[in-house]
């Protein structure tokens, strides 16, 4: 499980993140929403490490992700599919990540398989488009079986059979009990793949329902979103 509990995060004078707590639960796809500037990313950067909060904290199964002594079995993530080196080839990027994670290099050809890359194992990142990017990125957050997935954008750059195959992919792997925290711009892809959603707004949170829920009391997703985020909004 992932819990955030009253995370503040500030870069100088700028509050990115406000007194911020949540949890996700496994076994459901949780939607992570919020308008630009919001703090998504940087809450997602606390949660595995990369930030470190100004005040209160981010546990992965109870405790800080960066004292787990097998990340990659414990967490996959996809921040920034980007964030890659273009000269290795697919392949030979997994085999990395895998040997500094202890993973065995089985499993570098199971995910290629499952993010459909297996043709093109042997093709340069640099020569990649964005959402064969993305689906190296996925590939590289489901390298170690990990209990807790948390994807960033992860539709971006990607098709629509891309997009299909995402919103299946998150499903499935909630179905098997895991963990999984996605956010989206896409706010109509969320309402068919998410099964929970929290909601933010200027580092603070808005909402924490069931999509169900949402959509009975406002009449969509969309509608929710679109009046939670509002100027009108009452904080809590």
């Amino acid at each position: 499980m992932i819990e955030v509990n009253e995370l503040t995060k500030r870069y100088g004078s700028t509050l990115a993140v406000d007194r911020l707590s949540f949890q996700v639960r496994p076994g459901r796809v949780t939607g992570f929403l919020g308008p630009n500037g919001s703090g998504k990313s940087t809450t997602l950067r606390a949660v595995v490490g990369l930030d470190a909060p100004t005040s209160g904290e981010a546990l992965v199964n109870g405790r800080p992700y960066a004292s787990s002594p097998h990340p990659m079995r414990e967490v996959g993530a996809l921040l920034d599919a980007g964030a890659v080196h273009g000269g290795r080839r697919a392949s030979d990027h997994l085999r990395c990540l895998a040997r500094s994670n202890g993973i065995g290099t089985s499993r570098v050809g199971a995910v290629l398989e499952r993010t459909g890359l297996a043709g093109v194992a042997g093709r340069r990142i640099k020569g990649f488009s964005l959402g064969m990017r993305q689906r190296l990125g996925v590939a590289a957050a489901l390298l170690g079986d990990p209990g807790i997935l948390i994807f960033d954008e992860p539709v971006n750059g990607l098709d629509p059979d891309g997009v299909r195959w995402i919103r299946d992919l998150v499903r499935e792997l909630a179905a098997e009990g895991r963990t999984v925290l996605m956010s989206s711009h896409l706010i109509a892809e969320l309402a068919l793949t998410a099964d929970h959603v929290v909601v933010i707004g200027r580092g603070r949170l808005i909402a924490d329902e069931p999509v169900s829920a949402l959509a009975e009391r406002f009449g969509s997703l969309e509608a929710a979103y679109l009046h939670l985020t509002g100027t009108e909004v009452e904080y809590r």
